[in-house]
This record gives C-alpha cells, sequence and structure tokens, in this order.
C-alpha cells in the first residue's frame, strides 16, 4: 500500500471578516470568506477550494481514462458549479455540477462518441474527491461530446 501525505500551513490573523493566508505546496494565496456570506471576499474562500479539488480532479481523471483507453481528443474543457444552501444559518454545500465538454477529433466514430460518455460518468466514480465527497455533497455531470467537424 502506498500513502501519500499533503500539508497546509494557515494562518488566521483577525476575526471573521478578517483576512488569512494559505500555503500547500505550490498553492499559496490569500483567504476570506466569500462575498456572497457577507465577507469580503478576498483571495479565495473554502467553497472555491472544495469546488476546484472536485472539478480537477475529476478533469485528471477523466483525461487519464481517455489516454489508457486510447480515445483521442480535440479539447477538454470544463464548467463545473457549487451550490451551497444557506438554512436557519446552517451553510450546506448541497451540489456540485460538472459540465465537461469533450471534442474529439475529426475520425471519431460513434463507438468513440459512446465510449468518451461512458468515461465521463466513470470518472466521476473514480475520481477520490468525489468519493470523499459521497454521500455529502451530490454531484451531477452534464457532459456535452462533440467531434470536431471533418475539412
Amino acid at each position: 500500500m502506498t500513502v501519500h501525505s499533503f500539508h497546509l500551513k494557515a494562518n488566521w490573523p483577525g476575526l471573521r471578516n478578517d483576512i488569512g493566508y494559505i500555503e500547500a505546496g505550490q498553492l499559496k494565496t490569500e483567504v476570506s470568506i466569500p462575498p456572497e456570506m457577507d465577507g469580503p471576499g478576498i483571495g479565495t474562500n473554502p467553497d472555491e477550494m472544495l469546488l476546484g479539488a472536485a472539478a480537477t480532479c475529476y478533469i485528471i481523471t477523466l483525461a487519464a481514462m481517455m489516454e489508457r483507453s486510447g480515445l483521442e481528443k480535440e479539447s477538454l474543457t470544463m464548467e463545473s458549479e457549487g451550490i451551497v444552501e444557506v438554512t436557519n444559518g446552517v451553510i450546506t454545500y448541497k451540489t456540485i455540477i460538472h459540465r465537461p465538454a469533450i471534442t474529439l477529433t475529426t475520425d471519431a466514430t460513434d463507438k468513440h462518441m459512446s465510449l468518451a460518455s461512458k468515461l465521463a460518468k466513470k470518472a466521476e466514480t473514480s475520481c477520490m474527491i468525489s468519493r470523499a465527497l459521497q454521500g455529502n455533497v451530490d454531484i451531477q455531470l452534464e457532459p456535452s461530446i462533440q467531434k470536431l467537424p471533418g475539412s
């Protein structure tokens, strides 16, 4: 069994609406509460970081699966949305929606398109961040799969 350990240092010198700083490997940024939650909105915030972790884990997993299966792509992009609900002062991260856009090469067949769809779904259940969130945050997929038009 291989075990990886990741470390983060945090400094929060003030109170609720002040600005802190985190550092973890190449990630070095200010953090604060977002303006949507009556914070200063400086740097990033936990909501964006959770969305970023889920999105990057998913898209890297999908790219790796496509590579391993020999599925050639022209492009792989994605937009993700995090939905946070506040009820009676309790903040709950409810849903993450990934919208991957996969563009296959001009010679892609129906079989390739089907494989891309299958891998888009499988990547979600294979990503370690998605697995960590399972049962707590609803993760949804809205993939778009197309092929580059022929010339």
